[in-house]
């Protein structure tokens, strides 16, 4: 190479160069970043939309197999999931226990994936088709809850509860972003390809998150032994075992206040969801005789849900948090939704249904989901993984499980769309007070955790 062209290639390298420090800089300063903080938030965000497109690639598979199960089947999926959950918190406990975080995380990430391939064998056996999907119906609502919930739960132990307030926003935007692509590769994919081969791409971008796991470990390693030098203190390089039983997490609910109501809301949430699950699965099944209609207006939902999701959280979640505080936010998203079932109850109609689940998904993934993670940055360490999992599954599938029998025994009775939808009215209520009690007992909790001036290693644990 001549040496004008090395030249030239330098002061190109240099220019390469001061364009990403630039950008860098202004990115940093738009997201109110500090030193440090842009690789875990880029390897989170990219982790976080690995794992939701992988999901949302398969999400209108299993709604589609929902109804081919039997709408009139439903409530019986749903106790299914619940017991499937039962039994797998303590195994989920005992891994805790016994491997170290950056041992268990992967591990579990290649049970999924290796679930992924067991079923994609098992779709090509037709005789068994409409078992397989009532299995694989129940299967990835546990997949879509241990996955989000282990998410989270990595999330509140990575950051402190400073930082968490700055970037849970935008981590979770990366989620947003993530669910929003997933439904456009799965309208792209589902012809040529067909539904089963979807499960293949899912196992594949699962498989990328793995790579976001590594670079997060390292991140924190790096950080915890530049803390040990800047402090000339003999900190530990990584986390010892999470230690205690495998049902841990139950007796960690059963002895706080504080995450028993988080366990009311969650079952709160729970209940209304199921009940306005349903009435979209009668709505639709109603409207829509052919699967490929249904599965196409399902993936349309899920792509409005998220392209609304994305917008509000890289614009409104973090001035909301920030200027309302966290009690105002967990009560908006109920207060709104009690709002919208009035409406339902006036017109029970596809267009109304439509609306209303979009409005609510996306309202729960920009502002209820990442405000209620944030409930979780003032606990202990053993709470953000066992008693975050049982709280996150099977509390939220028991909750399913519990109102989708309450709405078969309500139609039973003869109450119609309209009558349920006017019955969740003051369980809105109910939802929104709980909410901004729990923000309350959040912020109470963090300025208490900034007053005791703990070290790093111990700055997200506090009595509660």
């Amino acid at each position: 190479m001549r040496v004008s062209e090395k030249n030239a290639l330098a002061r190109y390298r240099s220019f390469l160069h001061r364009l990403l420090h630039r950008l860098e800089h202004r990115l940093s300063a738009a997201l109110d970043l500090k030193p440090g903080e842009m690789p875990a938030l880029c390897w989170s965000f990219t982790f976080f939309f690995c794992l939701l497109s992988g999901y949302y690639v398969i999400r209108p598979l299993r709604d589609e197999m929902g109804i081919a199960g039997g709408v009139e089947q439903l409530q019986w999926l749903f106790s299914g999931t619940f017991l499937l959950m039962l039994a797998a918190a303590p195994l989920y406990g005992w891994l805790t226990s016994r491997f170290q975080r950056r041992q268990f995380l992967p591990y579990l990430y290649y049970f999924f994936i290796i679930n992924l391939l067991l079923f994609y064998l098992l779709f090509q056996w037709e005789a068994f088709y409409t078992w397989t999907a009532r299995a694989f119906f129940i299967w990835t609502s546990v997949f879509n809850l241990f996955i989000v919930s282990v998410f989270w739960s990595y999330m509140a132990d990575l950051f402190s509860n400073e930082q968490g307030k700055r970037l849970f926003g935008v981590i979770a935007a990366g989620g947003s972003l993530g669910a929003l692509i997933g439904p456009v590769l799965t309208g792209l994919l589902v012809i040529p390809l067909g539904p089963v081969r979807l499960l293949l791409v899912s196992a594949l971008l699962l498989a990328l998150s793995l790579l976001c796991i590594h670079q997060l470990n390292r991140w924190q390693l790096a950080q915890l032994s530049k803390a040990r030098t800047d402090t000339l203190q003999a900190m530990p390089v990584d986390e010892p075992r999470i230690g205690g039983h495998l049902l841990a997490g139950f007796q960690l609910i059963k002895e706080s206040r504080y995450l028993q109501g988080i366990a009311l809301l969650i079952l709160l949430y729970a209940t209304l969801s199921t009940f306005l699950y349903f009435q979209q699965a009668t709505i639709v099944r109603d409207a829509f005789a052919d699967p490929a209609h249904r599965t196409l207006v399902f993936a349309g939902m899920d792509f409005a849900v998220n392209a609304l999701t994305l917008s509000c959280q890289l614009l409104f979640t973090g001035r909301i948090v920030k200027r309302w505080g966290l009690a105002l936010t967990l009560a908006l998203i109920p207060v709104l939704l009690g709002v919208g079932f009035v409406i339902l109850g006036l017109f029970s109609a596809l267009t109304t249904i439509v609306v209303l689940q979009v409005l609510r998904r996306a309202g729960n993934y920009a502002l209820m989901k990442p405000a209620r993670e944030m409930l979780f940055l003032v606990v202990p360490r053993e709470a953000k993984y066992k008693a975050k999992s049982v709280l996150d599954t099977v509390v939220y599938r028991g909750g399913d499980a519990i109102s989708a029998w309450l709405y078969s025994g309500l139609s039973l009775l003869g109450l119609g769309l309209s009558g349920i939808a006017f019955l969740a009215v003051p369980l809105c209520g109910v939802w929104a007070l709980i909410g901004r009690r729990l923000g309350q007992q959040q912020e109470r909790l963090a300025v208490e955790l900034q007053s005791n001036n703990l070290m790093r290693g111990e700055s997200n644990e506090t009595h509660y």
